[in-house]
């Protein structure tokens, strides 16, 4: 969007552009088509007629309109709003964007209050105020998603905080865990990301209006009383980096990627869970399609979908920042690229987490299917080789030894917990009867008791800490 002067200059006549006494020769339509962005920008005009009305209180109160002209500008873009909520406001390609699109329909509306009201700004600290405006909002429901979904998986950590699964490293089967503790896992990521969120909004809540076009304007404005209105924490403090910044949405789509690659990574294991071949879980119906041609086919779409979609948000951060790494100070024409990115991670976003919110909760777990899974790979190794440690082996000799009794054991096809006593002190003499509690799945588990282990005693509490805690932030 290029820069305007003060809208009491304008000319809306015959859907001329505002500063169409500037030009010799019409625009053509492809260029029309090709710098407009009403066609995606007007979704700020909500926003926009927020900050307007904002913009017009605050050049009433310092005596730069009149008190008049204040309450037609109240009126119309009250009028406005219905219109455009209505599905009645025309929009119109040549008049570029929502910021024009708007004024022009004032000034129909109210006539020269509506070509005062552009006084002592520019669209280029309008559109960033815009764009903050609504971002701030986004980032208010995906906080609360999270909440959500963090929710949904700490009740369902609860509900199986004694579920054993085998736990992976490598793909390969580790030591065993409880579901629950594996679920939680994901909680505290999602957790990270809520706090990115809520930190890069502090940084969103900056006013950029009364930058003007880059300069700052000549009249005289009380910026921190807009700011107080919008409910922004404080004002930008220099005109040229606040028409130009936009990293403020850098950092959003930087979070948002984050986000996203959680959810890939989250939605690789329910694919591979819900594999026939694993069978840990099952997800409901409606998150899952059938094939055209295998009438047995139960496929996960949602997860594989997410996953993709990562790979799409992504794509968003790269071109966002590719967009600003060339431009010079100040405002350039190249930052109207900025929405349709920045909008489709936002859209992403609220529509993987909804969706999420009520898959997690409808997971049917396969209990069973996980603890056999358990029971193949030797899980409890690490706990056989800690048994002897605990009796005076230094740990690499006590590595030494368990390796070998599980040579053993794949070489007879049987487990650690399948040997005689008489048979594991072949192994070393040290080992006593209590040893087969340790090559239990659930003494396993039990014994790792501390704050972060897999012990269901700490994943019980751990999940309830969650549950009361989104409680209280509700």
């Amino acid at each position: 969007m290029s820069d305007t002067t003060s809208s009491h200059h304008n000319q809306f006549a015959n859907k001329a552009k505002a500063w169409s006494a500037r030009f010799s020769e019409p625009v053509s339509d492809l260029v029309k088509r090709y710098t407009a962005s009403v066609d995606f920008d007007k979704r700020l005009a909500h926003v926009d007629i927020q900050g307007s009305l904002a913009h017009a209180e605050m050049l009433s109160a310092v005596g730069v309109i009149s008190a008049q002209d204040y309450a037609d500008i109240q009126r119309g873009m009250a009028q406005v709003l219905t219109e455009i909520e209505a599905g009645k406001f025309e929009w119109s390609l040549d008049l570029e964007d929502v910021h024009l699109n708007i004024e022009k329909r004032l000034v129909e509306l109210v006539g020269d209050a509506g070509k005062r009201l552009h006084t002592g700004r520019s669209r280029n600290d309008q559109v960033a105020t815009d764009i903050r405006l609504w971002l701030r909002g986004e980032i208010d429901i995906l906080v609360d998603l999270l909440g959500q979904l963090r929710l949904a998986l700490a009740q369902l950590a609860l509900e199986h905080a004694g579920t054993i699964m085998p736990g992976f490293t490598h793909l390969q089967v580790a030591q065993p865990v409880t579901f629950g503790h594996h679920l939680l896992a994901y909680a505290e990521m999602f957790g990270r990301d809520a706090e990115r969120l809520v930190d890069t909004r502090r940084r969103v809540n900056r006013l950029p209006l009364g930058a003007a076009a880059l300069a700052g304007t000549s009249y005289p404005i009380d910026r921190e009383r807009v700011a107080s209105t919008l409910g922004f924490d404080e004002v930008a403090r220099n005109s040229l980096d606040a028409v130009s910044d936009r990293d403020f949405a850098i950092e959003f789509c930087a979070a948002g990627s984050l986000i996203m690659t959680h959810f890939s990574r989250l939605s690789e294991e329910l694919v591979l869970w819900m594999s026939p071949r694993v069978g840990f879980i099952d997800l409901a119906d409606r998150f899952c399609t059938g094939s055209s041609i295998m009438p047995q086919k139960k496929n996960p779409d949602v997860p594989e979908l997410a996953r993709g979609k990562a790979g799409r948000v992504n794509g968003n951060l790269i071109a966002l920042l590719t967009l600003m790494k060339g431009q010079p100070l100040t405002y350039n024409k190249d930052n109207q690229e900025d929405k349709e990115g920045l909008f489709d991670t936002a859209d992403t976003l609220r529509d993987t987490l909804t969706i999420f919110v009520d898959m997690v909760g409808g997971i049917r777990v396969k209990a069973d299917a996980m603890r056999a899974a358990a029971l193949q790979g030797y899980a409890t190794a690490t706990d056989l080789a800690d048994y002897l440690v605990k009796r005076g082996l230094p740990f690499r000799d006590a590595h030494e030894t368990v390796a070998l009794a599980v040579r053993a054991c794949e070489e007879r096809g049987c487990d650690l917990s399948d040997l005689t006593l008489e048979e594991l002190r072949a192994f070393h003499p040290d080992i006593q009867e209590d040893v087969h509690h340790v090559l239990t799945l659930e003494g396993s588990v039990a014994s790792r008791s501390h704050i972060g282990g897999t012990a269901p005693e700490r994943v019980r509490i751990e999940a309830q800490r969650l549950i009361d805690q989104l409680g209280r932030a509700a």
